[in-house]
């Protein structure tokens, strides 16, 4: 699994021009799952996710996870993190996970974060969605389960 995780003052997705999940300070994350990917990828991002440290303390450090300074989580499911651009114009999605496996980890995933007590909204899978967010500092990380970068 691989994700791309902002830290954010707010964050909605809209699907049909209709509001879907909304949250304030916290993270958004677009999630991609990959066809190799199985359970323990999804523990070890949400494990990840969770407790990183990058919310600022009283000295505007980067110390404070997420459920320190009680924040929530925008989830959105991104199978084109999987996209290969390396060889002619148009990407390869060939390493993304099949539709149904896909979204049964990207719901592990949501449920893995949801254990933690920390409020999780999402966008809907497989559906065309907007994405509306005020990145905070702007802060954006890559994150790969394989520990790719």
């Amino acid at each position: 699994m691989r994700l791309v995780l902002q830290r954010v003052l707010q964050a909605s997705v809209q699907i049909n021009g209709k509001e879907h999940g909304k949250i304030g300070k916290g993270i958004l994350v677009f999630l991609g799952v990959g066809k190799d990917d199985k359970l323990e990828d999804a523990v070890y991002l949400a494990e990840k996710i969770v407790n990183l440290r990058i919310f600022p303390d009283q000295y505007d450090k980067m110390n404070h996870s997420l459920a320190q300074v009680g924040g929530e989580i925008l989830v959105v499911s991104q199978f084109t993190l999987w996209g290969d651009c390396r060889k002619g114009r148009r990407p390869s999605y060939a390493e993304a996970a099949p539709p149904e496996y896909a979204r049964s980890l990207y719901e592990y995933f949501v449920d893995r974060l949801r254990q933690h007590s920390i409020p999780v909204q999402t966008g809907k899978f497989q559906e065309m969605m907007h994405v509306h967010l005020i990145n905070d500092g702007p802060v954006t990380l890559l994150l790969d389960s394989r520990k790719k970068f």
